[in-house]
């Protein structure tokens, strides 16, 4: 048991920082992001002797986090849209000027996953291949649809956003 302990106190003291940090870039708030780096590693531990590959799992089950968050803050902006009357004005504006992280959390999960690893954690194609269990030409292929995707949808905006 102790082994255990250390194996995975050494594992928290190694990523953590660099998994919040991660959070941080995609939630823009330092304490939705620590939370979302602690239950991840709180359901890590509920499966600490079944799980292979630690880090890919904190990294997959945080991804799955911050687009719980994104979904939960996109339905707090409608309910306030409704509340405040300025649900007729809000649409057409977000139409006007597509946001990258709403543009990356309409991605499919299949393509979602492989840029929030490769583009926001900055893990390399090999170490986002292992996590997601592909083959790193799948993953390639995978970022490419994601970058045509995304290409496609910011189409006649490209103007604005740079």
């Amino acid at each position: 048991m102790r082994r255990d302990e250390r194996a995975a106190s050494e594992l928290f003291e190694a990523v953590y920082p660099r998994l919040a940090g991660w959070c941080r870039r995609l939630v823009d708030d330092d304490g939705t992001a620590h939370e979302i780096a602690a239950e991840a590693f709180t359901r890590l531990w509920a499966r600490w002797t079944r799980v292979e590959e630690p880090g890919g799992f904190l990294y997959v089950t945080a991804a799955n986090l911050v687009r719980d968050h994104w979904r939960k803050m996109e339905r707090e902006r409608r309910a306030l849209r409704r509340v405040t009357t300025e649900q007729s004005l809000r649409p057409q504006a977000e139409a006007a000027d597509p946001s990258v992280r709403l543009l990356v959390q309409s991605l499919p999960e299949r393509l979602r996953n492989p840029v929030l690893l490769y583009y926001y954690a900055d893990l390399p194609v090999r170490e986002v291949a292992a996590l997601l269990g592909r083959n790193e030409g799948t993953v390639k292929a995978d970022l490419h649809a994601a970058r045509e995707l995304l290409r496609a949808r910011l189409e006649g905006h490209h103007d604005r956003i740079s």
